[in-house]
């Protein structure tokens, strides 16, 4: 098997965001774009060769085509070992266990998440490290320098692979092995949760459920994981196949995209428990009977709860979460004397605090939780979590919810995105924001007092690494929050993503609405950021 070196020339915007290299499809069809990013991963690695790579993706458009390109050039680069999940296939958690498990030198994970798909739509690729976890800051800035100075990449004339067929097959001194993308995973899960008391549940009615795939990777995975082995009913799980534009949909699990799920959860005839995953697996969103939990809320119930699961009876060593989501896991902490670990926005920075054993469980407000078992949010794990929580607990999705709040009081809070604002002009609005810092604290508007005003810097508790510019803070003595931050998981300009939080311990006043309770700190984002005014937006394009 000849290995050929191809010259290429370098493109200026390779530089991996807070999940890979994200950019429309058309982008990665350039000739040479996903060759030159693909070999700078390569050459930024210490030594490949006989080395084994788990690769897979979300089956988003270009999916196959790129895989086929990765195979030829991992053979080139002297790879021992290619695992693919079967036709191409393997969710993000799905795609981190198996590292994992087969000890794998590392993997090429295809996808843009919760981006749309098709060819007019959007593409990615990142690296996972041998621990299962993304790529770490240092790694991903000596991709992008890499690709800034590539004057060549190596690929093989090789034929195409058969993607679809389990088994093994060798081309030279590479062997390439297509999995079952769903079995290991599927197995991993059972081990955590109690999957005899979840059949019970379901089977004798107590537990009615629905699960939207948004036509993307998590269909098979839920097929055999809560049809087959656990027993609901064929129409529990819908959109279950995946599709290569996800039917057209935008497979990003909220209230507006997952919308018929939320009609359904919403109605008079609405089952227990209703739940979506997004693109490529990673990111759930949770819902009852008429109440839709937020991801921060859902982590910090999850974290009150975790003894009731199997695998985390012993208790939690610590929980993470990133700056922006709401402090209410905090307050968990707090109760059960554990640490809280507040980091950036990117699954990145939880990775060395699990592998360290510092947390067992984190999140995220953009729908990610995740904990010890991978080293990637998981959408499915946390369905089943929370599918053994009504199980053990024998209550509602709401009365879960209500107990906790009564226990440690409510974080109301919502995000407000702004999507493809023109990069200069969001630029400005981050800007104006900064000259505004420093005198902002003791300011006082209504019955809030700025305590502090900052942008967030982390310094990692495990490696020292420091990450700068993670967005920007104004935080009121009473406890409330607002944090603005410039999303770096688009592909079309810039998205800026508002939070706003406020704490309420008093039960009479838990059940109000979001954007109400929050009314006059939702009135102050704005006048201190002027998004509407700098862009002519009359509201956000998402409110979650």
């Amino acid at each position: 098997m000849q290995a050929d070196t191809i010259p290429t020339s370098p493109y200026q915007d390779q530089n991996p965001g807070t999940s890979g290299l994200r950019k429309k499809v058309k982008v990665f069809q350039q000739t040479g774009y996903l060759e030159n990013f693909v070999q700078s991963i390569f050459d930024s690695l210490e030594d490949t060769q006989g080395k084994s790579l788990v690769l897979g993706g979300d089956g988003r458009y270009f999916n196959r085509v790129a895989i086929q390109i990765i195979i030829k050039m991992a053979a080139a680069n002297g790879f021992g070992e290619l695992i693919i999940g079967q036709g191409g296939l393997l969710s993000t958690p799905a795609a981190s266990h198996i590292i994992r498990k087969y000890q794998a030198f590392g993997g090429l994970i295809l996808s843009a998440s919760h981006n749309p798909g098709g060819p007019d739509e959007d593409f990615g690729i990142k690296y996972n490290v041998s621990n299962g976890g993304p790529a770490p800051e240092k790694f991903t800035k000596d991709v992008f320098q890499r690709s800034q100075v590539i004057d060549h990449y190596k690929s093989t004339n090789i034929p195409d692979v058969d993607l679809d067929n389990l088994g093994s097959q060798e081309f030279g001194n590479l062997k390439i092995t297509i999995i079952d993308p769903v079995t290991d995973y599927a197995e991993l899960l059972e081990s955590i949760f109690d999957f005899k008391l979840l059949k019970q549940s379901i089977s004798n009615g107590y537990i009615t459920l629905l699960f939207d795939a948004m036509s993307a990777i998590t269909g098979p995975y839920a097929k055999r994981i809560l049809i087959d082995t656990l027993g609901a009913s064929p129409e529990s799980v819908i959109n279950a196949e995946p599709l290569e534009d996800f039917g057209g949909h935008h497979p990003d699990p909220n209230l507006a995209h997952a919308h018929e799920l939320a009609e359904r959860m919403f109605s008079v005839n609405a089952p227990t428990f209703g739940a979506a995953s997004d693109g490529d697996g990673d990111r759930n969103m949770i819902t009852g009977s008429h109440i839709f939990v937020t991801p921060s809320d859902s982590l910090a119930i999850m974290a009150a709860n975790a003894h009731l699961i199997p695998a985390y009876k012993a208790g939690l060593s610590g929980v993470a979460r990133s700056m922006p989501t709401s402090q209410a896991v905090d307050r968990v902490a707090k109760n059960y004397k554990i640490p809280c670990y507040e980091t950036p926005t990117g699954w990145k920075f939880f990775g060395n605090l699990l592998d360290a054993g510092k947390i067992t469980l984190c999140g995220e407000e953009s729908f990610g939780t995740g904990s010890t078992h991978v080293r990637e949010k998981d959408g499915l794990w946390a369905v089943l979590f929370w599918l053994n929580l009504i199980a053990v607990k024998r209550q509602s999705v709401a009365d879960i919810v209500h107990e906790h709040w009564e226990k440690f009081g409510r974080d109301i809070y919502c995000r407000h995105d702004y999507e493809a604002i023109e990069t200069p002009i969001a630029n400005s609005i981050v800007e104006h924001l900064r000259e505004q810092l420093p005198k902002l604290p003791k300011q006082v508007f209504g019955e809030y007092k700025v305590s502090y005003a900052d942008e967030f810097c982390y310094e990692d508790s495990i490696d020292g690494s420091i990450s700068s510019h993670q967005g920007i803070r104004i935080g009121f003595e009473n406890g409330s929050r607002i944090v603005f931050r410039l999303s770096g998981t688009g592909t079309v300009g810039a998205t800026l993503r508002i939070y706003i939080e406020r704490f309420e311990a008093d039960i009479t006043k838990h059940n109000q609405e979001a954007q109400v309770a929050l009314a006059f700190l939702i009135d102050l984002a704005e006048q201190l950021c002027e998004v509407k005014q700098r862009t002519g937006r009359t509201e956000p394009d998402v409110i979650t």
